[in-house]
């Protein structure tokens, strides 16, 4: 009996042997190709942006992000002043990962307060230097002039010459002519005032501010807002980026006219950035490398973004050469960034306004 049970169990040892030299050291070819395909699956990523840029070009972009990366994108539009105040707020518990459009002043003044990661994306190694934060805080995706957008039938009908240059738009016919947003709340309008100050220096130029503040009928919270609504004949003068005004023409507004001041303008560098404490920040790197790209930054124009670009490989829109001989001035980034919040402070103070809250 003992022989029969000992002579089985060698059987079953021997067979065991057998299978075990036969199994392969390594998995099979296909369990392999598996592992190497489910490593290539997406993450379960999502990325919150505020955007500064148009509502149409935010929609058409995170939609586009996401169908190209099956990372899960949405986005809060607000003026620049807006995101900057509610980033300060969030400091500690940050809602978004990435600051998408809009003046890269308000950027400048966020790394003052410790509010961005600098990230220098590989695909923005050949941008002109001028383009790009030298730490990698921000990195430009386009640029856009400041100017006036006035009502051609307006201006015909009164017999008026156009406004030409910053003075003229102080002249008796036009008070309560011009509207503007607020520089406590717009990009655009902050580029104003720190395009007058740098033109005229500080009291002057204040001195220009509060006399010009005599001239305006309304203060909008968003700088697209004034051009809008000279299209729509609610105001026969504007102050707003230059690009938005050819849009709202190629929409339907057809008496719409545009003006750049022959002394100078300013100009905008719009940004994109990655927020400190942001609660995905690999999907915001990836956000960063793809915006940047020439095939992204030239889908602007497919939703009426008619700004220059800033990768040199990218074609700018062909409506923006209406633009490409406009005076600029040596606008200085990180002056006006740095001196925001003193530069607005006094701005309410010499003209007793305070930022539009709707």
């Amino acid at each position: 009996m003992f022989k029969k049970m000992s002579t089985t169990l060698s059987i079953i040892l021997l067979i065991t042997l057998i299978l075990a030299s036969c199994s392969p050291a390594n998995p099979p070819a296909e369990t392999a190709d598996a592992a190497e395909e489910a490593a290539k699956q997406p993450k379960n990523l999502e990325l919150t942006i505020y955007a500064g840029l148009m509502e149409d070009h935010a929609i058409m972009a995170t939609r586009e992000f996401e169908k190209q990366t099956g990372v899960k994108t949405n986005f809060i539009r607000m003026s620049s002043g807006e995101t900057l105040a509610r980033i300060r707020a969030e400091k500690d518990n940050m809602t978004a990962s990435i600051w998408y459009g809009g003046p890269v002043d308000a950027y400048i003044a966020a790394i003052e307060d410790d509010l961005l990661v600098p990230y220098k994306s590989p695909n923005a190694a050949n941008f002109p230097d001028k383009y790009k934060d030298s730490d990698g805080y921000w990195t430009g995706i386009y640029s856009g002039y400041l100017g006036f957008v006035l009502d051609k039938e307006w201006f015909e009908e009164n017999n008026y010459d156009i406004p030409t240059s910053w003075d003229d738009l102080l002249k008796p016919e036009f008070k309560g002519q011009i509207a503007t947003a607020h520089p406590g709340s717009s990009g655009t309008a902050y580029t104003m005032l720190a395009t007058i100050i740098q033109l005229k220096g500080e009291e002057a130029g204040f001195d220009y501010l509060q006399r010009l503040n005599g001239q305006i009928r309304q203060y909008t919270k968003s700088g697209t807002a004034p051009g809008r609504m000279v299209g729509l004949k609610e105001i026969p003068i504007g102050i707003t980026f230059l690009h938005d005004a050819i849009k709202y023409r190629k929409e339907g507004f057809k008496d719409i006219m545009i003006s750049a001041p022959v002394e100078g303008t300013g100009y905008e560098i719009g940004g994109v950035a990655i927020l400190r404490n942001g609660p995905d920040q690999e999907a915001a790197r990836m956000f960063v490398d793809w915006t940047l790209t020439k095939e992204v930054q030239e889908l602007g124009s497919v939703v009426d973004s008619f700004q220059f670009l800033t990768n040199p490989d990218a074609v700018p829109p062909e409506e923006a050469m209406e633009l490409k001989d406009t005076k600029l001035i040596d606008y200085d980034f990180d002056w006006a960034g740095k001196n925001r919040r003193e530069l607005v402070e006094r701005f309410n103070d010499v003209t007793r306004t305070t930022p539009p809250t709707d």
